[in-house]
């Protein structure tokens, strides 16, 4: 009985100092990141093995671009379309996420997210596409790490740079580039419109581009854009 209490201890302690020494890996990082650009992310590796199973020479499309050379179009309507309460939560916007869930229990099935632009950026850094309760727990951890060591225009500088805009594409200036032949910078108020709203299912709405949906949405976000505020 005695030597199965210290086994039972370590059996309980390995997993934790795993947990605990994987929550310092991802600090660290984004520590690093206040300073640094990440080169790319978990999902965009992820995604570039996928379709290099069908082209072993293919190549993500992305460029960074700092934060002020970004057209104010693009960014005013992300958060518009995404997270209207950007500069204001704490990571997680709570009324958001339980108007969401309000929304999908009527009917029946996920048709909101309620995530903010900082989740959003936090499950693209480090974790994969799969839904969980475990891997939503780790994003909410990574989500307040974000917000506790960067400001609000760190935080959205990275996610205009690393978010999916299609098969391949990331970044607002490939996005730009990609749909539209113009930098990130020369974003028009209808360009950005559309852009921010092609972000919940970016590959769809590449080879879906007439889409009523997208025509009708991209009118309200423009009507949107100019109450939404920049950090």
């Amino acid at each position: 009985m005695k030597m199965r209490r210290p086994l039972l201890l370590w059996l309980v302690l390995l997993p934790l100092g795993l947990v605990l020494l994987l929550q310092l890996y991802f600090f660290v990082q984004i520590c690093w990141w206040v300073g640094h650009n990440p080169a790319s992310t978990s999902f965009m590796r992820h995604q570039r093995a996928l379709l290099r199973e069908k082209d072993p020479k293919f190549e993500l499309r992305q460029k960074w671009v700092a934060y002020d050379h970004i057209s104010n179009n693009i960014k005013r309507a992300i958060i518009a379309s995404e997270d209207a309460n950007f500069s204001e939560h704490d990571g997680v916007d709570w009324a958001a996420m339980h108007k969401a869930f309000d929304k999908n229990t009527k009917k029946g099935k996920v048709v909101a997210g309620g995530s903010t632009i900082t989740q959003q950026l936090a499950k693209n850094l480090f974790l994969s596409g799969d839904r969980s309760y475990v891997r939503k727990a780790q994003e909410f951890v990574i989500t307040y790490m974000l917000e506790l060591v960067m400001d609000k225009e760190r935080i959205f500088e990275i996610y205009l740079n690393v978010v999916e805009w299609g098969n391949g594409i990331y970044g607002a200036e490939a996005a730009a580039r990609y749909y539209f032949g113009v930098s990130a910078a020369a974003l028009s108020p209808e360009q950005g419109a559309r852009l921010a709203v092609m972000l919940p299912n970016p590959r769809f709405f590449d080879k879906h581009r007439e889409s009523p949906y997208l025509a009708q949405r991209t009118g309200l976000i423009l009507r949107r854009m100019n109450s939404a505020a920049l950090p």
